[in-house]
C-alpha cells in the first residue's frame, strides 16, 4: 500500500510493507518502488518497509530544478526525520546506494546499519563506453524501455515529461562535482555491506575501493548477475541483507581491513 507525504516540503509517495523494526527501501535512478516487487516478500518477513519514491521518480511529481545525488538525499534526511522517525536501516540499490552513502556521511544518527547495491562514489565508476553512451542517449533508444515503460506507467507527469526527466536524470548521473570524497567515506562508521554484481554496470576496481575506504564494512559479490541483481536474484540478496541486518558479526581469525 502506498500514500503521499510531505517531506521537507515536497510531496513524496510512499509504499510499505511488513511489520517489525523499519528498513528503508531506495530504488535505483530512473524507475520506480516496482523493481523491489521480487525482493519485499523475503524482507517484509521480518521488516516493516518503508520504500519512498524520489522526486520525478515513479508516483513522486516532478519539481523545478536540476537534480543531485545531495539535494536527494535530504529530500531522504527530510523523510526521516519528519515522518518515519529514526534511526533505520537503509537498503539503497544504484542512484538509491549512492543516496545512502550521502546520508550515512551527513546523518549517520539516522541510520543503524546501511547496505549499498551496486553504488558509486563518483562519476567515473562505469565500466569503459557506459558514460559515453549515456551522454549520448535521449531516453529514446531501446535499451531505455524498461525505465520509459515503468515512468509512463505512474508518472503524474504524464508520458510526455519522461525526455524531461530523462535529461535531468543524465546530467546528475554524469556530474564530475558530485564525488564522495575518500575523507568524507573514510568518516561512515556505522555498519556498512557493499554489495554488487559479479558483472556490473559500476566497476568491480571501483567497488573494491569503496569497500576498502569505508572502515569495517563488509563485502558481497552475488555471482551470475548484472547491475539489475535485484531483479536477477532477489533471493540471493535478500538473503546477504537479512544476514547482515539481523546478526552481529562474529571475529575472524586474521583481520586485515577490519583490524582494530
Amino acid at each position: 500500500m502506498g500514500e503521499y507525504v510531505d517531506a521537507g516540503g515536497l510531496k513524496m509517495w510512499v509504499d510499505s510493507w511488513g511489520s517489525g523494526p523499519s528498513l528503508v527501501l531506495l530504488h535505483g535512478g530512473m524507475v520506480s518502488n516496482q523493481t523491489w516487487e521480487p525482493m519485499v516478500p523475503g524482507l517484509a518477513e521480518h521488516f516493516h518497509i518503508v520504500a519512498p519514491e524520489r522526486r520525478g521518480h515513479g508516483h513522486t511529481p516532478d519539481v523545478d530544478g536540476p537534480y543531485s545525488y545531495a539535494l536527494m538525499a535530504e529530500d531522504m534526511i527530510a523523510l526521516l526525520d519528519e515522518v518515519v522517525g529514526a534511526p533505520v536501516h537503509v537498503v539503497g540499490w544504484s542512484d538509491g546506494g549512492n543516496i545512502g552513502l550521502r546520508i550515512a556521511v551527513k546523518r549517520p544518527d539516522l541510520v543503524r546499519k546501511l547496505v549499498a547495491i551496486s553504488a558509486h562514489f563518483d562519476s567515473a565508476s562505469d565500466e569503459a563506453g557506459m558514460s559515453e553512451a549515456l551522454a549520448a542517449s535521449t531516453g529514446q533508444e531501446p535499451e531505455n524501455a524498461f525505465p520509459r515503460g515503468l515512468y509512463e506507467a505512474t508518472s503524474p507527469d504524464g508520458p510526455g515529461h519522461w525526455p524531461i526527466f530523462f535529461e535531468k536524470c543524465k546530467r546528475m548521473i554524469l556530474d564530475p562535482d558530485q564525488r564522495i570524497t575518500a575523507e568524507e567515506r573514510g568518516r561512515i562508521t556505522l555498519p556498512t555491506l557493499i554489495i554488487a554484481a559479479d558483472d556490473d554496470l559500476v566497476r568491480m576496481e571501483h567497488t573494491v575501493e569503496l569497500y576498502r575506504s569505508i572502515p569495517n564494512s563488509q563485502l558481497a559479490i552475488v555471482p551470475g548477475t548484472s547491475h539489475v541483481l535485484v531483479m536477477e536474484k532477489p533471493a540471493e540478496v535478500d538473503r546477504q541483507i537479512l544476514d547482515f541486518l539481523q546478526k552481529d558479526p562474529g571475529p575472524t581469525m586474521w583481520p586485515i581491513h577490519r583490524a582494530s
